[in-house]
């Protein structure tokens, strides 16, 4: 075998020999175990410990209906406690020890990096349910969250249209990890080949947990007072946004005159504060809670019949792992193992009813097509969608504002077997 053009840092794997290698089945003791793997405490918390009982929801939903393949589905939950490091220590815990089918988990860009390499060394599957930066495609994860051109940038062409008012100046304001740094560094590219001015797009990146809000929010009102239209893209993560907001509403930023988009908040994080202040700022995503449609109420309904609280919210990230579980279970039953490189290859074409109304579909460079939402924010802490995409939008892995990413490829078929790389094709 031989490559005919290309590099790629993905070795050849045989499709047909699919239990050669990687990890057993993990069908041991009559359960199949996954892993959770999700923040329980720290700063992350707010955000993550949602998704780790969505997922413990998914678990009990199918073990009513009978389980996997003749087996319980069993979770086992571990916290890596919003410490990046730990999360490759549990990971490897998960795959090497328990011997996990699958991992549900991480939220930042930063925790997903962190075990990046231990799925690849030891081929396990991580389903990644969180809005990202793009950039990375490996054939061990399958990301049901955002790529840029599914959220960050329909978010920026809204608030450029005469719709989302017309900003001719932009505030990208996130924290300083490599999600925002790298979702920025894409906006800036895309803001530039529109005709905007360097001097008219100022970037600012504060620490995880940062509270002290007084003199950042003071920059935005200053820089919002050239006299053009200014608006805030946010991709402040996890707790840091409680105070954030606050602080908008006491310098008094209104949506009619900054509007802020966020990346990374939706109704769970602005389940702790007070929105009435925050009326008509916006979040995009590719899924709300106050859609209305057959699939979602069933969603919410289940949820609200497994937390046993009718207050506790859905929201984006929870969807994702919802559609996530559902498609590793059909791929598991469609291969009728749970052999990761069998599931792998099941995974490709997998659809399913998403509570957003669209159908998600999972492609062959590891992303999902999903529809784009743009939200305002109610009194209530919902959100009134306002503007969406007609159709799903296919994931691009790869931005084509960045000249790096020129010619890059991400499709895990074979003959086409290539990640973060120049397509490599190969042949007998």
């Amino acid at each position: 075998m031989k490559i005919l053009q290309g590099t790629c840092r993905a070795a050849l794997f045989a499709v047909a020999l699919f239990g050669a290698t990687g990890i057993a089945s993990a069908q041991t003791q009559g359960t199949i175990k996954i892993g959770v793997l999700h923040s329980l405490s720290g700063t992350m918390a707010i955000s993550e410990t949602t998704l780790k009982d969505t997922i413990l929801m998914m678990v009990d939903d199918i073990n009513k209906k009978g389980g996997l393949l003749g087996k319980k589905v069993e979770a086992v939950v571990v916290d890596p406690a919003s410490n990046w490091p730990l999360f490759a220590e549990k990971a490897r815990d998960l795959i090497a020890k328990e011997k996990v089918a699958a991992v549900f988990g991480c939220w930042t860009s930063v925790s997903r990096k962190s075990v990046l390499p231990v799925f690849e060394e030891l081929n396990g599957l991580l389903f990644y349910p969180v809005q990202y930066e793009g950039e990375e495609s490996s054939r061990n994860v399958f990301y049901t969250g955002a790529a840029p051109n599914q959220q960050a940038i329909p978010a920026v062409e809204y608030l450029m249209g005469e719709e989302g008012g017309g900003a001719k100046r932009w505030v990208l304001e996130g924290t300083d990890y490599v999600y925002p740094r790298t979702t920025n560094k894409i906006l800036e590219a895309f803001l530039k080949s529109k005709g905007v001015a360097a001097d008219d797009i100022k970037i600012n990146y504060t620490p995880f947990g940062y509270s002290d809000w007084q003199t950042e929010v003071a920059a935005i009102k200053q820089f919002a007072a050239a006299g053009k239209k200014t608006a805030v893209v946010s991709t402040i993560n996890g707790d840091a946004n409680v105070p954030f907001y606050k602080e908008l509403s006491n310098a008094g930023i209104k949506a009619s005159e900054i509007p802020v988009v966020a990346f990374s908040v939706g109704e769970e994080e602005l389940a702790g504060i007070d929105t009435k202040n925050l009326v008509g700022h916006l979040a995009a995503w590719n899924y709300f809670e106050s859609v209305k449609n057959p699939t979602n109420d069933g969603f919410i309904k289940q949820w609200h019949d497994f937390i046993k609280n009718p207050k506790r919210v859905t929201n984006d990230p929870m969807e994702a792992h919802y559609i996530g579980f559902k498609m590793w279970a059909q791929a598991v039953r469609q291969a009728g193992t749970t052999d990761v490189d069998a599931v792998r290859q099941a995974m490709y074409g997998q659809k399913v009813p998403a509570p957003s109304g669209f159908t998600a579909i999972m492609n062959t460079n590891h992303h999902l097509s999903k529809p784009v939402m743009i939200g305002e924010i109610r009194p209530d802490g919902q959100f009134d969608v306002v503007w969406q995409t007609k159709q799903a939008i296919k994931a691009d892995a790869w931005s084509p504002y960045l000249p790096e990413d020129k010619g890059k490829i991400a499709d895990w078929t074979y003959p086409w077997v290539c990640g973060n790389c120049v397509a490599a094709k190969y042949t007998d």
